[in-house]
């Protein structure tokens, strides 16, 4: 079994920094609901939690 490594903790209200062993990225809104994340690695992540067991997700890639 790997052993992995992550981090993450609350900067402000609504902001969260998480670190792990190969990227770091930055986490803004609420706990539920819409949030938008950028990490190290180019990836742009937008997500947001529906009602029951649902959600949206859509990302984005830097092309280099």
């Amino acid at each position: 079994m790997p052993i992995t490594f992550r981090r993450s903790f609350r900067v402000l209200p609504g902001i969260r920094v998480t670190l792990n062993k190969g990227s770091w990225s930055i986490t803004v809104g609420p706990q539920h609901g819409p949030k938008r994340t950028w990490n190290s690695r180019g990836r742009v992540t937008t997500s947001c939690d529906l009602p029951g067991p649902f959600g949206y997700r859509s990302t984005r890639s830097r092309r280099r």
